[in-house]
C-alpha cells in the first residue's frame, strides 16, 4: 500500500495528506519505516519451489533450500512462507492418516522385500484417456516404475514386474487392490513362477494399500495435474522425468527427511522408517 500512496503522489501531484485519503492508507501506517524482511531473492526462490512442487509445506521448502546452499533457518522459512502467503490451503479440514493393518500382512525391513502397485487414470489434451501404472517399493518409498499406456491390462503388468526383476530381483510379497489387472492369470502365473505372495486389499479398504494410496496422490498432484499433455509420447517422458525427481530430489519424513535414493545409499545405517509400518510420502 505505501507503493500506491507513492504512486499517487508522484503521478497526480497529491500531497501525502491527500494520497492518503485517496487510497484509505492511514497517515501513521504510511510514515511508519517498514519492517519487513526483504530476503527477495530467497522469497523469489520460494515461490519457484512451490510452483512446481504444490504440496510441499515450509519444511520441505527449508530442506529445499538448505540442499541449494542458502543459509537460513526453518523459523525463518516458516516466517516468509506465511508472509508470501504460500500456507497450503485444502478445500476441506485436513484428516489425520488413520492406517489400519490387517494381521498377517508383511511390514518388510528391507527394500525389494514388497511392492506395492495401482492405477492411475488421467487423459490427454484431446479428451483421450490414458492409465499409469505405478509400483513403490514398500520399505524405501522408492517409486520402481511408473508406466503409461492408453490401454494396459495383465500383461502390461506383467512386463513391468518382469522388467524390475531383471533390474532387482523378485519380490516377496506384491501388494494390490481386487482389479482385474492384477487378479488373473497371467499375474497369478507370473507371481507362481517367482514364488511371490500376491497380498490383495479388503474390497472397500483403500488402507490395506494405503503406501500406493499417498504415492499416487503426490504424483496427482505434482505431476499429472501440471501438465496438459499432448500425446502418449510426451506423458511418458514428462512422468519419467517426475518419477526420477521424486527419487533424486523430493525429501520424505518417514525417511528422516532423505530422499529414497539418499535413504537406500545409506543402507550401512539403515535406520526403520519413522512410524514403519505407516504411509508417509
Amino acid at each position: 500500500m505505501k507503493e500506491v500512496v507513492a504512486y499517487v503522489v508522484s503521478s497526480h501531484g497529491y500531497s501525502g495528506r491527500r494520497a492518503c485519503q485517496v487510497t484509505g492508507q492511514h497517515r501513521s501506517t504510511q510514515r511508519k519505516p517498514s519492517t519487513r524482511d526483504p530476503r527477495a531473492e530467497i522469497r523469489q526462490r520460494m515461490h519457484e519451489i512451490i510452483a512446481t512442487r504444490i504440496r510441499y509445506g515450509y519444511r520441505r521448502v527449508h530442506i529445499m533450500l538448505k540442499r541449494e546452499g542458502w543459509q537460513v533457518g526453518r523459523n525463518v522459512v516458516y516466517r516468509l512462507y506465511r508472509e508470501e502467503g504460500l500456507v497450503l490451503r485444502t478445500k476441506q479440514p485436513r484428516r489425520r492418516k488413520m492406517v489400519v493393518h490387517r494381521e498377517g500382512r508383511c511390514q518388510p525391513q528391507r527394500p525389494n522385500e514388497a511392492w506395492s502397485l495401482d492405477f492411475v487414470h488421467d487423459q490427454l489434451s484431446n479428451g483421450q484417456k490414458f492409465r499409469s501404472l505405478t509400483v513403490v517399493d514398500v520399505f524405501s518409498r522408492e517409486a520402481l516404475a511408473i508406466e503409461v499406456g492408453q490401454r494396459l491390462r495383465g500383461e502390461h503388468v506383467v512386463e513391468v514386474l518382469n522388467r524390475l526383476v531383471r533390474q532387482r530381483g523378485a519380490p516377496k510379497y506384491l501388494f494390490a487392490d481386487n482389479g482385474s489387472e492384477f487378479t488373473g492369470r497371467l499375474v497369478d502365473l507370473w507371481a507362481y513362477h517367482h514364488g511371490v505372495r500376491i497380498d490383495f486389499s479388503r474390497p472397500g479398504k483403500p488402507t490395506d494399500n494405503a503406501y500406493i494410496e499417498t504415492f499416487n496422490g503426490s504424483f496427482r498432484d505434482e505431476c499429472l495435474n501440471l501438465h496438459w499433455f499432448e500425446s502418449i509420447p510426451e506423458a511418458k517422458r514428462l512422468i519419467e522425468v517426475w518419477r526420477r525427481d521424486y527419487n533424486e530430489s523430493r525429501p520424505h519424513m518417514a525417511l528422516g527427511n532423505l530422499t529414497p535414493d539418499e535413504y537406500l545409499a545409506g543402507q550401512a545405517t539403515w535406520p526403520a522408517p519413522i512410524g514403519a509400518g505407516q504411509a508417509g510420502n
